[in-house]
């Protein structure tokens, strides 16, 4: 499935340089990642029902092309990884200026959390095929599950 969403750049997200502040981009990469989990049934409310919540290992950006003020931008999501269990997973985002050049590329890492126990977790099966249905990277690659998770 491809997943992209728009969104207008806003005066909160510009630095005094006039363009768009680098932790913006991340910050738009980051709502899109919720935005898809509660439009494939997983709203915040269901994660916290559920006792578990997305977590960050690893945040990677390259910037490419500068973002004006008054810009729309297109941030999509490709699955780049993700273990058997759905444990662990891997999300590429590109950031497409309104003229549809790329603008960023970020990379994250990411795993479930028990909020209770702050211990790794392993997800419902519906929360794992819910990502393994966002269209694969060209640079995907299964993820061995860690012994750690859930233990």
């Amino acid at each position: 499935m491809q997943y992209h969403k728009q969104y207008p750049i806003r005066w909160a997200d510009l630095d005094p340089n006039g363009h768009m502040r680098h932790s913006a981009y991340n910050d738009y990469a980051a709502q899109l990642r919720l935005d898809f989990l509660e439009d494939a049934g997983f709203p915040l409310a269901k994660f916290a029902k559920l006792g578990i919540g997305p977590i960050l290992f690893r945040e990677d950006t390259r910037f490419l092309k500068e973002i004006s003020p008054n810009e729309t931008i297109k941030v999509g999501a490709e699955l780049a990884g993700l273990s058997a269990d759905g444990s662990r997973w891997r999300i590429v985002h590109t950031i497409y200026k309104a003229d549809g050049r790329e603008s960023a590329i970020i990379t994250v890492d990411g795993a479930w959390l028990d909020l209770r126990l702050r211990k790794l977790a392993t997800p419902p099966p519906e929360l794992a095929a819910a990502l393994g249905q966002l269209d694969r990277h060209s640079s995907y690659a299964e993820i061995e599950r860690s012994p750690q998770v859930g233990s």
